[in-house]
Formats: C-alpha cells, structure tokens, sequence
C-alpha cells in the first residue's frame, strides 16, 4: 500500500510539473507578438494616398525636391543611407536647399522590404518615421539574415521609445500595405525599375551616388547666392 501510494504521489508530482510546463508554453504562444507579413499587390484605397506623397525631409521652401525610390533590403540602398545621406543633410537639407523625399521600391527578391518598409510607416504614426527608416538601414547585416525579421524590427522600435502595443496592432493589421504598394507602383509608372533611383523633376537618375554628385547636381539646378 505504501508503496502504491508513493507511486501515485510520483505521479502526480510529474503531471503537475507537465501542467506547469503546459501552461507556461501555452502563456508564451498567445502572449509573444506573431509572425507578420505585408501582402503585395493590394488593392490601394483613396485613404492610402490621400494627403500623403512620401516621407518628407527638409524645407517645403527649398529650391530642389529630390524623391528617391529605394529599398531597405538593397545593400546599395543601404550604402547611400548610412554613407552618404548623413553628409547630405547636413550641406544641403539643413541648409535649406534641397527637400529630400522618400518613396517605398521594395523589390520581389527581397523577402523582408515591404516588412521593413512597414515597420517604418508604423513607426511614423508615432512621429519617428526617421529614426526607424535609420535604424532600419543600419541594421541591415543583421535582420536580411534572419529567419523571421519582425521580431528585429520590433525591437528597433522599442529602441525608439515606440509604444509597442500600438506598433503591433499597425504591423498586424497591415495596416500601410496599400501606401506601400501606391509607392512602388507610382515609381513603375516613372520608370523606375532599380534601387536606388533618384527623381529630380522629370528626369531620373540610376546607379550609386555620393554626397559631392548630389552636391553638384543641387548647385546646378539652384546656385548658390553669392555671400
């Protein structure tokens, strides 16, 4: 008898643990934030564009409006971003002389663009646009490598002092896919067919850039004032 009862003692020490374990499991898969994905080729609504034409940077005075349609999985793109843009704004977007304008280009090749580019607009209803869309660039080496992307660039927005609920609720819902997609087609109807691309009026411009070929660029299209 003793024996039998030791044994039911054992037994529901082991079942109790599982339970434990069971519960803790089950906490963690309903409580951890799930795997997004941005769908592509949806189908824009007059909301989606309507009193938005990109990520503005710079004086809505200033003499020059460059629009560079790029994606955040293009290694060129990233190259531009955080070599040479840092240089550009301050000699001619602080300055008052250039208006930088970024559209969305994500490319079908690279899987985790339109998340990426996503996590951005979600990060711009909370008013920090740039300092994610930098983060992001950044970290490039790091999420184009991982199996899942979402959870890195959820943790760039808690960097930024985002408030994570808000930021989930916008990637779960998907909720800028069609601005997205407005972008990408609006650069397809330009020409567009690589990352980067610059539009300076009518005319665009493919390739790798720097900092003192942008510079010439704005100095021929608004010369400096004489001091």
């Amino acid at each position: 008898m003793a024996a039998h009862q030791a044994g039911m003692k054992r037994f529901y020490a082991v079942f109790g643990a599982v339970a434990v374990i069971g519960l803790g499991a089950l906490a963690y898969l309903t409580t951890r934030p799930q795997t997004v994905s941005i769908p592509a080729n949806v189908t824009i609504q007059p909301s989606d564009t309507s009193g938005f034409r990109g990520y503005l940077k710079g004086s809505p005075d200033a003499p020059v409006e460059i629009t560079e349609f790029a994606d955040y999985q293009c290694p060129f793109c990233q190259t531009f971003a955080t070599l040479q843009m840092p240089t550009i704004e301050e000699r001619l977007i602080k300055t008052g002389r250039l208006r930088w304008r970024y559209r969305d280009f994500p490319l079908q090749q690279h899987p985790f663009s339109r998340l990426a580019a996503h996590s951005a607009a979600c990060a711009d209803e909370q008013g920090k646009y740039w300092e994610q869309h930098n983060r992001i660039y950044e970290g490039q080496a790091e999420w184009a490598a991982a199996r899942d992307a979402g959870p890195v660039f959820r943790r760039y927005a808690q960097a930024d002092g985002l408030d994570l609920g808000r930021y989930d609720a916008c990637m779960k819902a998907g909720k800028y896919a069609g601005r997205i997609q407005a972008s990408l087609d609006e650069g397809v109807q330009l020409g567009v067919n690589s990352t980067p691309t610059l539009l300076v009026g009518n005319k665009l411009y493919r390739g790798r850039f720097d900092s003192d070929a942008i510079t010439k660029l704005v100095d021929s299209l608004a010369p400096r004032r004489a001091q």
